[in-house]
């Protein structure tokens, strides 16, 4: 497990790089981008396990998280996406790995970023856990300041065509695989942002839904955790 110092907008956020310990040429990777309020801990034991599979896995903290908890109530979208855009470009230029073979996988606010990332670089496949759903005004505005917005809950519950949301126009462009895991018992992300995001994604090259019974919005008991981390074992193994 490498340490790696990305470099975005004058600042450095902090990532972890795992590389299968034996592999025959450059590896397929994964990039992991956390939910708001978490970090990249839990990820890295899911990439554990792909690492073992033989792929590469980059995971990273979101700036206005971990070392930069500073940041947190003046960090905005923009900033966030920027982030994730060049840990995408971070990990593809690493020798170890086979930049036309590169997925990434995000959790809540990080599937919506995940989402974004599609329209600006190329992503062969997309995994998405809970993934949430924002207005596209105000992208500039503090990210905090959005979850205080009394729309948004009204907004998450509309049904949306591709063409009314950034990123779901995003996913109805996405030509790779796709994975949609939902939790059954989400208080957050209601079905029907798992419903819009599904319909944009219909030109997907593959598309799969999967629902964990009983598990939260945060999977906060481990028997689900265990569930999304094998069902994306299996879903990526099968690439």
């Amino acid at each position: 497990m490498i340490d790696v110092a990305i470099a975005v907008d004058r600042q450095r956020i902090q990532g972890k790089l795992l590389v299968p310990q034996s592999h025959d040429g450059r590896s397929p990777a994964m990039l992991f981008v956390h939910g708001w309020g978490d970090t990249q801990r839990r990820n890295i034991g899911i990439g554990k396990e792909l690492r073992a599979r033989g792929l590469a896995c980059l995971t990273f903290n979101l700036r206005g998280h971990a070392r930069t908890r500073a940041q947190r109530d003046t960090v905005t979208r923009a900033q966030n996406l920027a982030d994730v855009i060049a840990a995408y470009d971070v990990v593809t230029s690493r020798p170890e790995v086979d930049a036309t073979r590169v997925g990434v996988v995000g959790s809540s606010y990080g599937g919506y970023l995940a989402t974004l990332l599609t329209a600006e670089r190329k992503v062969r496949w997309l995994a998405l856990q809970a993934p949430a759903l924002y207005m596209d005004g105000d992208f500039d505005r503090p990210k905090r300041e959005l979850n205080l917005d009394p729309k948004l809950a009204a907004y998450r519950r509309r049904r949306l065509e591709p063409d009314a949301n950034r990123a779901l126009e995003a996913a109805s462009r996405f030509d790779g695989d796709v994975l949609v895991v939902e939790s059954a018992d989400d208080a957050v992300i209601p079905h029907q942002v798992i419903a819009n995001y599904l319909r944009a994604f219909e030109g997907a090259r593959a598309l799969r839904h999967e629902v964990l019974v009983d598990a939260d919005h945060a999977l906060s008991r481990e028997a689900c955790r265990r569930e999304w981390g094998a069902l994306l074992a299996d879903w990526v193994v099968k690439r």
